[in-house]
């Protein structure tokens, strides 16, 4: 399994459909912020539109354009039609509810939707986003295949037959995992957990740390698994992923040990020898530094 693919696996990261958005003329559609662990998205079926965030920033949306806030921002999509719009209504009465303010032609077919994710893993790799990913599609490599999702995901949106409610929250996630894909082979990608994936060999890296967070890492060993020496290794590394080696792998067995505390059933000693810590007095002084509770509170109160 490739870095990216591991990185995905352990977040979790869970797809769902909320919402059909067919409008006309020049509406506007208010988001609140999101709680924690909620990050919408949005894609666009058909037509155009605008989507503004808290800072002013415009984003011009058009046909197969993929948008996603992963820290839950507020944020308004706006129709670039022209004439006043009608009020607009939601029926609740097929699987997918739809909102529309216009029994005829629309300007914006658009599906929203968000993915949730919890305090371990997942959070590691939304805190290395922007505050929008957005991902014009029709600029991508591969463009056929991302043609081939929108039209599924228009057709099975439209008819919403036995099914389609499946097919659309897995299609969603598989556009979640090409924006990232996109984002990270963007140039001039600021320094992240992210940046790592690019250098073939700091991929193998993070992949070995991800894969095995309990072993006995060093930065000798950390630079072997690169084929390169110490000093070339850890400069390489602090450049591309903007942190330490041993510093980003102390923030994986953290959020990994997030994620064993709420989901599993090991003790706290358990969890602490799983993520690498032969000291529990170490572990639990290292977990409420970085997460600011200590590990038997973050387990009977969650990431509140």
């Amino acid at each position: 399994m490739d870095a990216l693919s591991k990185l995905i696996a352990v977040s979790g990261v869970q797809g769902s459909l909320d919402l059909r958005c067919r409008m006309a003329g020049s509406f506007a559609l208010d988001h609140e912020q999101l709680e924690p662990g909620k990050a919408p998205f949005h894609l666009m079926l058909r037509g155009t539109a605008q989507l503004l965030l808290p800072k002013g920033e415009m984003l011009e949306l058009h046909t197969g354009d993929f948008v996603l806030l992963p820290r839950g921002a507020a944020h308004v999509v706006q129709g670039t039609g022209h004439g006043a719009s009608a009020e607009a209504g939601v029926d609740n009465d097929g699987p997918l509810p739809e909102r529309s303010n216009t029994a005829g032609p629309v300007d914006m077919d658009l599906l929203c939707g968000h993915f949730s994710y919890g305090h371990g893993g997942a959070q590691l790799l939304m805190n290395t986003l922007p505050d929008a990913l957005y991902v014009p599609m029709a600029e991508l490599e591969g463009m056929a295949l991302l043609d081939s999702i929108v039209t599924t995901l228009r057709r099975e949106a439209a008819r919403l037959d036995q099914g389609s409610l499946a097919i659309t929250k897995a299609l969603s996630e598989v556009l979640f995992v090409l924006a990232l894909r996109r984002y990270i082979s963007q140039e001039g990608l600021a320094p992240s957990l992210l940046g790592l994936l690019i250098d073939h060999r700091l991929s193998a890296v993070l992949l070995a740390m991800m894969k095995e967070p309990g072993r006995d890492w060093t930065v000798e060993s950390l630079a072997h698994k690169a084929n390169m020496s110490r000093a070339t290794f850890a400069r390489h590394f602090t450049e591309k992923a903007d942190a330490s080696p041993m510093d980003l792998l102390t923030s994986i067995r953290m959020q990994l040990a997030c994620d064993l505390l709420l989901t599993g059933n090991l003790s706290v000693d358990a969890v602490a020898e799983q993520v690498g810590y032969q000291s529990v007095s170490a572990f639990i002084k290292t977990f409420q530094r970085r997460i600011g509770t200590s590990p038997a509170s973050f387990r009977r109160h969650g990431a509140t």
